[in-house]
């Protein structure tokens, strides 16, 4: 056995000699250096949104495979399963396929999954082609060094397209050209933080671990083009249209939400992903959209090729519990009340008989 199959033994069940007592557990752990993360990004045979219930039910599935599960809200999640490979007598790549096949059969959804060494490493193989897919990239450096070469900058994990501008306008448009310079010269373009954190990612380097949690309670949609949208009147109109449904299900719901998350997601299926504490918790449709507009301008997209914007309203508590700060705005008081008929009429009538003139194509 090599040096490279060596699993880590933590602890063992050993006995005494003299004794025949005294036993010592020893747990066993897969290699470090095979790919043993997973990044499962999931989507409706159908094509529509996935709902709430079905993102638990997947997130349950991948409990059954490991309890390191990380939820990504709305539609993925992480993965490792390095203590389960020796436990399955499986590879991480065999896992995935089982997941994938439970998913389907059991809850109608595909799933891609990407497979590799670490959480970002496993993300871009997951983006790499076409849905509904397993792909694994081997831990070897030179598969790892092979497969990011030619990356655009924006693959990259953590990399907008306003990063990706900046480093394009010093020729380092690509991750292998990225890769070949020193750490220096990209902390003087990017800052000491982000220019060590795109060194690391540029090499395959993610020492970030797969951290499980439980889903925060949240709310949720999302919008997608017809085709990969560049009008950026567009991509607002779609905002306005989830900010506005968010908020009448929160104020249904009989909840206000703490933070708001914007997740753009790219032709290339990469994704961008903001997250904007709100100044007080709120369900009013005005506040949310505000936010929603806020952080989208913040991003710089210009003309980037966008293929969906989804919204989360996150931290969500019950309105009632929710401190409100008093205004003399006769304008937002004017919006509130128009809010709460808007609200009694779709109530009555249906969601669809009143909302934003832009989303309804008047104006």
């Amino acid at each position: 056995m090599t040096g490279r199959q060596v699993y880590d033994a933590v602890t063992r069940f050993t006995e005494s000699p003299a004794t025949g007592a005294g036993r010592r557990l020893t747990l066993v752990s897969a290699p470090r250096d095979v790919p043993h993360v997973l990044y499962v990004h999931l989507h409706s045979a159908a094509g529509a949104a996935l709902s709430e219930e079905s993102y638990g039910a997947l997130l349950t599935l991948l409990g059954e495979i490991t309890p390191v599960v990380e939820a990504l809200p709305p539609d993925a999640a992480l993965a490792d399963v390095r203590g389960s490979l020796r436990y399955f007598g499986r590879t991480a790549e065999e896992l995935a396929d089982l997941i994938r096949v439970r998913a389907l059969a059991r809850h109608g959804v595909d799933c891609t999954i990407g497979v590799a060494a670490n959480p970002v490493l496993a993300r871009m193989v997951a983006y790499d082609g076409q849905r509904g897919a397993v792909r694994t990239l081997p831990a070897e450096p030179d598969a790892v060094a092979a497969f990011l070469a030619g990356k655009p900058a924006a693959a990259l994990h953590g990399v907008g397209p306003a990063t990706a501008r900046l480093l394009g306008d010093y020729g380092l448009d690509s991750v292998g050209r990225i890769a070949a310079v020193p750490l220096g010269t990209l902390q003087r373009i990017l800052g000491v933080s982000a220019g060590r954190r795109v060194y690391e990612r540029a090499r395959g380097i993610d020492p970030t671990p797969v951290t499980p949690n439980a889903p925060a309670r949240s709310m949720g949609g999302e919008r997608r083009f017809d085709r990969d949208e560049l009008d950026p009147v567009r991509h607002r109109r779609a905002l306005l249209s989830l900010t506005d449904e968010l908020g009448a299900r929160l104020r249904g719901a009989g909840q206000v939400a703490r933070s708001l998350t914007l997740t753009v997601r790219y032709a290339d299926r990469s994704t961008t992903t903001r997250t904007r504490a709100l100044p007080e918790p709120t369900g009013h449709t005005a506040a949310l959209t505000d936010a929603a507009y806020r952080m989208y301008t913040a991003l710089g997209l210009q003309r980037a090729r966008v293929r969906a914007v989804a919204l989360r309203a996150e931290g969500l508590t019950a309105a009632e519990l929710a401190a409100h700060q008093l205004t003399l705005d006769a304008d937002d008081d004017k919006a509130r009340r128009i809010e709460e008929a808007t609200d009694r009429a779709r109530a009555r009538f249906g969601a669809g008989v009143l909302g934003p003139a832009a989303v309804l194509g008047v104006a």
